[in-house]
């Protein structure tokens, strides 16, 4: 910007006096927009409080919410329901399940390890919608910080606990992916049934 353009600017501008400057600047500081602030900061000063205290308050969850994987167990006989097929290990589009088989003494896939990098996992729900078992459902537990780089969850952190499960028998199924309680009534009964 020029020298000439800048004393045109300068000039151009009415000046104002000082009894102006004062004034102008006492109905800034005592007018409506100091009191319309203080209003709202009293208000919110008295409103009811939103802030929930995180490890002595927690928010209830909803029934789809989709956090840390749970293992399923069969209630009858206690055995793990997951059959080694790796549909969840294939399906599984951020590549964090692994699962390591081998052929059992009676033809049947034992399990050695199944293991899900929780640290790359997006929680999709993919594993648990492809598994035909209803082995791998979404559960509930979203608290899973580490202090580690790699972050794995091995089969023992995820399997249920036989006593939990009959204790919550009614609730076996819990997660995404799985069918809820009541699905045995809202099965509709086919011509073969009647």
């Amino acid at each position: 910007m020029s020298k000439q353009h800048y004393k045109w600017i300068q000039t151009s501008q009415p000046k104002a006096s000082i009894p102006e400057k004062f004034f102008k600047s006492v109905k800034t500081t005592c007018g409506m927009d100091l009191f319309k602030g203080l209003a709202l900061t009293f208000k919110e000063f008295f409103s009811k409080k939103v802030t929930i205290h995180y490890p002595l308050e927690i928010l209830p969850l909803s029934p789809r919410y989709r956090a840390v994987h749970n293992l399923q167990r069969l209630l009858e006989s206690g055995e793990e329901r997951c059959i080694g097929c790796g549909l969840c290990e294939k399906i599984c589009t951020s590549n964090c399940i692994r699962i390591i088989t081998h052929k059992g003494e009676d033809g049947r896939k034992k399990i050695d390890s199944y293991t899900i990098n929780l640290g790359r996992c997006i929680y999709c729900g993919l594993c648990a919608e492809v598994c035909p078992e209803l082995a791998i459902v979404m559960g509930n537990r979203f608290e899973n910080a580490s202090e580690q780089r790699a972050h794995f969850g091995i089969k023992e952190d995820f399997l249920k606990n036989i006593d939990d499960a009959k204790n919550y028998s009614q609730i076996e199924f819990q997660g995404f992916g799985s069918p809820s309680i009541d699905a045995d009534k809202k099965i509709k009964k086919t011509p073969l049934d009647y």
